[in-house]
């Protein structure tokens, strides 16, 4: 069995009512993966911002598995130290990551978000050597295109990231830049300029999927329409 540990900030774990991008994308694999696979990881809950904690079983759809390893309001910076935990435990084969905005905007600079890449990459292959990741770059949000200076850290971040992939990719032990997601447009994409709505969440669960199809083989390229338990039919993404 495949198994797959999404790694992020608020726009992965999700808030209560979301269906999220982990939703969408274990949608997609149950109408393209030839082979059992299930999500795992330490955490289960979204956020729930009445609590102002992440407390909240209210999935828009629930009977998935919901594992992750991700938080409302954590980095790159705050992995590091619990990946490796993480993978020993719960045995993943890919570490889907999407992690950076928060870092740039409280915690550390383009550089040293960087450095935490690294970092994470190195526990992450000490707990597993045959570790598997897809890492997604900074997307568009609503800081970056009001601040020019918070939008030029974005920028050399993600040049960064690449490069990081690039240099610490290894035959045992790949590693994947997913391409950012396609005509993401945070007017239309997110529901306050950041956190990915319906069409958002399709379009962050795209881009892992095509970064793994077109590398792996893993699936099939992304369709929305495929959230309804048992439905294989591409069609348009879901609105709510």
């Amino acid at each position: 069995m495949l198994r797959f540990m999404p790694v992020g900030d608020s726009m992965t774990i999700g808030s209560a009512g979301d269906h999220t991008w982990r939703y969408r994308l274990w949608r997609h694999l149950c109408t393209s993966h030839g082979g059992p696979f299930t999500f795992v990881g330490p955490r289960e809950t979204l956020y729930d911002k009445q609590d102002d904690a992440p407390t909240s079983l209210a999935y828009a759809e629930p009977a998935f598995p919901c594992a992750h390893l991700a938080g409302w309001g954590e980095g790159w910076l705050h992995m590091v130290p619990l990946i490796g935990d993480a993978v020993r435990a719960h045995r993943p084969d890919v570490l889907l990551v999407s992690l950076g905005l928060i870092d740039l905007g409280f915690y550390t600079n383009a550089e040293q978000t960087a450095d935490n890449v690294r970092a994470f990459v190195a526990a992450a292959r000490e707990a597993d050597p045959r570790i598997r990741m897809v890492l997604l770059p900074v997307i568009p949000n609503i800081r970056a295109a009001a601040d020019p200076s918070f939008a030029e850290q974005v920028d050399r971040f993600n040049v960064l990231l690449a490069k990081a992939v690039a240099d610490l990719d290894e035959p045992r032990s790949p590693l994947l830049s997913a391409s950012p997601p396609e005509a993401y447009d945070i007017d239309t994409d997110t529901y306050d300029g950041t956190h990915p709505n319906a069409h958002g969440e399709h379009r962050i669960a795209g881009a892992f999927a095509g970064a793994m199809w077109e590398a792996w083989g893993v699936g099939r390229p992304y369709a929305a329409g495929t959230d309804r338990p048992g439905s294989g039919v591409p069609g348009h993404p879901a609105h709510g």
